[in-house]
């Protein structure tokens, strides 16, 4: 199936597809304006009226980066169609016909549906599914609950994930959902009541499934989401579907899940950080001297991302000063120690009073994103820097561990001060790096380095008992014994690679490939310090050629 066969392209045109026997589903292209689409105002990257208020206008933000990216490499995508006997004008109105048809979701999907509470009350969930680009299939993004969530939202992490596929080669196209709850307000029979029901209700739509969508956990879910829905979707739907397991990614050991995918955003961070500080060129902009070691570091949100992301920060040589979490913030010059922080948050249920820390006394506990430290990690939510705080952030680097946390007026602002911003769109890559990693792995039906452990391990036995008989032949006295001892570097490789050694390798390579193509985008471009653009640019440059090379199904 072409990449736009599933595409409608008329305002308001339903699609009709044949889900089964008897059986017609009605789908609606989202293509219409929305209040918060793009406006000839919020087109312009400079423009001061974007609205900055959180939960409002996250896809027009997406857009305005979109829109700057797009409109630096059409020049360039034109310049490249030289096999081609089109003229000038046909060629800028196909590659800006399809830049135009790569910035809108897809589908959209609403849904609302009952649950019935532990106490016999009934009440209406709403939730929503994007499915933003069909370029490469499956999608792919994660299942968000929380009680923020809106269309606007889903929609502008659904594109987010997109480019940021793209960006870091995972050949997947971008999707998100959200359902409206606050997951702590719930007990966990009723948490599985609505995510087995939305499971169903996005099969029946065509929305999950192992090569169509596959879903993975976001805020607000995790293992034990993952687990339900792959249940869920293996006994109805997929029955007979003997890849169903691979509908969905993020799930446990046990029902299929991948070593190393819990931390791997965090850990994708890490080597995303490291990428950058190792490089002079930039660490001259910024005023830093390369490498991690002694760099001083603060965290916003202390979850999956935030605490992975101080692990390893720390234990290659960084320093965390300081966590800001929803309902506290604690700071310590001499720095707070992960393991310890997520060990009190486990049993208390919060950061606050924890002893290796003392409370940041700031009446407004935001104010510490605004505190002295080399490297900023906003770990949490969508919007919190803007261009009311962006002026007054003395950090040096800033990490986005959660999508979208920085405006386009703040970003901005931040490049005007020479403020290295790693972009979400690469640095919290990593988990969806691995969730690639375990999808195939589903598909493959067997785990990494399975087939070859024992005859690596057999190998690097038979290495070193080859160097030592040609020791002793050439060195030996009386046919005496001469040792051959292994590094313990090398002696912790003896055995082989395990699965997580596999996910770790194959993702610190991603992280590394993916940034030297950002910084060469940067270079040719000339964009200084605007990685966001740079990794934007790379991402579209490669759905382009995707689009460009299939072709237009019931093109016109």
């Amino acid at each position: 199936m072409s990449i736009l066969s599933r595409v409608v392209y008329n305002q308001g045109t339903s699609l009709k597809l044949n889900a089964g026997i008897n059986h017609v589903q009605r789908f609606v292209r989202s293509l219409q304006s929305t209040a918060t689409d793009s406006t000839p105002q919020t087109m312009n990257l400079d423009s001061e009226s974007q609205q900055e208020d959180p939960g409002s206008g996250f896809y027009t933000m997406v857009e305005r980066f979109y829109d700057r990216a797009a409109k630096l490499l059409e020049e360039k995508l034109v310049d490249d169609m030289t096999k081609t006997k089109l003229t000038e004008e046909q060629k800028r109105i196909k590659v800006r016909g399809i830049l135009n048809i790569m910035k809108p979701p897809n589908y959209v999907l609403a849904i609302t549906f009952p649950v019935r509470r532990d106490n016999g009350e009934w009440e209406l969930i709403e939730a929503w599914r994007a499915q933003h680009s069909l370029h490469r299939t499956p999608c792919k993004g994660g299942i968000r609950y929380s009680n923020d969530v809106n269309l606007d939202e889903v929609k502008a992490l659904a594109a987010l994930m997109t480019y940021k596929c793209a960006c870091v080669n995972v050949p997947f196209g971008g999707g998100k959902a959200g359902v409206k709850i606050n997951p702590k307000e719930w007990s966990e029979p009723e948490l599985e009541r609505i995510t087995r029901r939305l499971t169903v209700e996005l099969a029946k739509k065509g929305f999950i499934g192992p090569g169509i969508d596959v879903p993975a956990p976001d805020m607000g879910t995790g293992e034990r989401e993952m687990a339900w829905i792959a249940d869920t979707y293996s006994s109805t739907v997929g029955w007979e579907n003997i890849n169903a397991n691979a509908c969905i990614t993020g799930k446990p050991i046990l029902q299929g899940g991948i070593h190393g995918r819990t931390s791997a955003t965090g850990r994708g961070l890490y080597h995303g950080v490291n990428n950058f500080i190792n490089e002079k060129y930039y660490m001259d902009k910024v005023g830093l001297t390369p490498g991690l070691a002694g760099k001083t570091f603060i965290v916003q949100g202390f979850g999956n991302v935030g605490l992975h992301s101080s692990r390893y920060l720390t234990r290659h040589g960084a320093k965390c000063i300081g966590v800001l979490e929803w309902d506290a913030a604690v700071i310590n010059q001499d720095g707070i120690d992960p393991k310890a922080l997520e060990e009190y948050k486990f049993e208390n249920g919060t950061i606050k009073g924890f002893p290796g820390a003392k409370a940041y006394e700031n009446s407004d506990k935001l104010e510490l994103l605004c505190e002295p430290c080399d490297i900023l990690v906003p770990a949490a939510s969508e919007q919190q820097i803007t261009s009311r705080n962006a002026g007054r952030i003395k950090a040096k680097i800033i990490a986005e561990g959660a999508n979208g946390p920085t405006t386009p007026s703040a970003d901005r602002i931040l490049l005007q001060k020479n403020v290295l911003v790693i972009p979400d769109m690469y640095v919290n890559a990593g988990g969806v790096t691995v969730s690639y990693f375990e999808w195939l792995k589903n598909l493959n039906h067997t785990s990494y380095g399975r087939l070859t452990f024992k005859y690596q391990r057999d190998t690097n036995y038979s290495l070193l008992e080859s160097v030592q008989s040609s020791l002793e032949m050439k060195f030996g006295r009386m046919g005496g014994k001469i040792p051959i001892i292994p590094s313990d570097k090398f002696y912790k490789r003896m055995a082989g690679a395990s699965e997580k050694d596999i996910v770790h390798s194959g993702l610190e390579q991603t992280m590394e490939k993916s940034a030297r193509a950002i910084m060469e985008t940067a270079q040719k471009f000339n964009l200084g310090l605007d990685i966001r653009t740079a990794a934007y640019v790379t991402a579209l440059e490669k759905i382009y050629n995707t689009y460009s090379a299939a072709g237009m199904t019931f093109g016109v």
